[in-house]
């Protein structure tokens, strides 16, 4: 099903990927991305759990928008572990003014697709979705 707002489509993988990593633990995090000929959204990469969260933000393009759904342990005050499932709109300065539309129009719709995000970012740099932005946002 295409996204009135913007033509695209989420092709199954997407979701059946996010319900991996948010049911399974499989993945540490997923990276999307538009494929403007095909008109609809993918995965781009698949991070192992065993990753972190520096190779995750290096995965991210410099100068290209993504969709990103990244799985955060952490540790409360209370000493509780705990996990939160993050999806980051990635849409670096750099990045070309048609692409930044077109990722900011197909967003709401993409995000309905993933059931169980917890916690929001958009982000035009690094430091936008620092590890300290993160936990502030995960309690």
């Amino acid at each position: 099903m295409a996204n009135a707002a913007s033509g695209m489509a989420v092709h199954d993988d997407c979701k059946l990927k996010f319900l991996e990593l948010k049911a399974k633990r499989t993945y540490r995090f997923i990276i999307y991305k538009i494929e403007e000929k095909q008109k609809q959204v993918v995965v781009e990469k698949l991070g192992v759990p065993a990753e972190s969260y520096e190779e995750f933000s290096a995965s991210l393009p410099t100068d290209e928008c993504r969709y990103a759904v990244y799985d955060f342990d952490f540790v409360t005050v209370e000493n509780c572990q705990k996990s939160r499932i993050i999806f980051i709109a990635w849409s670096p300065d750099t990045a070309k003014v048609r692409s930044k539309m077109i990722y900011a129009s197909s967003k709401d719709r993409f995000k309905r697709e993933l059931d169980g995000i917890q916690v929001e970012l958009q982000a035009t740099d690094p430091s936008e979705m620092g590890l300290d932005v993160i936990k502030s946002r995960s309690n």
